[in-house]
């Protein structure tokens, strides 16, 4: 399969993947047409027929095709070179999409994902309360969801529990809100000292990947989450940002007021034209570093739980978080 013939075919494979349910060649040469890529319905049906004899779709007959296991494996690892930041234009496209009133404390906020087997939720979930105790989670809000229920989009699959937490990417979509457009420039782990920020020791940036940051910090098993909670030194996961010099005022007040909400995150903000935490900003631009929302969920992993945590994974909404002090009440209900 050729370059532009096996690009078309992770197209029509996305087309499927962003689906609420199964398409026909019809549906998807009009998705296809929306984003760029002209095709008739006739070579879409060739290309599905490839797809179902590789594995990668499936014939439902009048109801078109059903993308399968193997086709959304096809997705994930194809073309890296044309996924290189992705992760970055996913940021964009999430700050905008969030459409939470910070004021009025509705709409949707951007969540990470995690799943934990129902056996392991209760000890995962004390994990998860310290660390927010501790201040290394993104905010004080969390939410949970048993078998069949949902967060956003994700529906928690049989015998498993859903933990939700708040991606830092709420912050991009509340500034952005304000007008205050932040960039984001990588996730990076972080060392802390005596429970302050101290240096950056690793970072990725979101330009330059085609996988979440932290995602790939925690499971290279690179930081220590549990033990910066525990102590106050350690490494844990986190943003870097950078805004306009000038809206460093306003940000700061919006920092504050997301903090009232349950959503701050905002570790640190530099000063204009200033390094933080040794790392450079250009000139009329200010850093500010993000605690990552991942971190609870990295400190599950460190303690040995078998947790699987994916970044920037649906837009919930507001009214579905709860304190984190209120997740014992949900655990109680587990079996210990």
């Amino acid at each position: 399969m050729d370059i532009k013939t096996r690009r078309r075919m992770i197209a029509i494979l996305e087309a499927l993947r962003n689906s609420p349910k199964s398409q026909g060649s019809k549906a998807i040469a009009a998705a296809l047409a929306l984003s760029g890529i002209e095709m008739s319905e006739r070579a879409v049906r060739n290309y599905l027929a490839q797809a179902d004899i590789l594995g990668w779709t499936v014939n439902l007959g009048r109801r078109g095709r059903r993308l399968t296991p193997d086709g959304l494996r096809e997705i994930e690892s194809a073309l890296a070179v044309d996924k290189v930041g992705f992760v970055a234009a996913k940021v964009d496209a999430l700050a905008y999409q969030m459409d939470f009133d910070l004021a009025r404390r509705k709409g949707r906020v951007v969540m990470n994902i995690a799943t934990v087997s129902l056996r392991e939720a209760y000890p995962a979930l004390q994990i998860i309360q310290d660390v927010f105790r501790a201040g290394l989670g993104m905010g004080t809000l969390a939410c949970v969801a048993f078998p069949g229920e949902s967060i956003g989009s994700f529906t928690t699959p049989p015998h498993m529990m859903a933990i939700g937490t708040v991606c830092s990417v709420t912050i991009n979509g509340i500034l952005l809100k304000a007008g205050i457009v932040a960039h984001a420039k990588f996730g990076g782990l972080l060392e802390l000292e005596s429970g302050k920020p101290k240096r950056f020791i690793q970072i990725i940036t979101y330009e330059g990947s085609t996988l979440d940051p932290l995602e790939v910090f925690i499971r290279s098993h690179m930081t220590s989450v549990l033990r910066a909670a525990e102590s106050g030194n350690g490494i844990i996961g986190s943003g870097f940002r950078e805004i306009p010099a000038v809206s460093l005022p306003e940000a700061r007040r919006i920092a504050r007021q997301a903090e009232q909400a349950g959503l701050g995150g905002v570790l640190a903000f530099g000063h204009p034209n200033q390094p933080l935490l040794d790392v450079p900003v250009p000139s009329g631009r200010v850093g500010m570093a993000l605690t990552g929302g991942l971190n609870p969920i990295a400190a599950v992993a460190e303690s040995g739980i078998a947790i699987t945590g994916t970044a920037m994974s649906t837009l919930a909404p507001y009214e579905q978080l709860t304190d984190y002090r209120n997740l014992i009440t949900v655990a109680a209900r587990l079996p210990r």
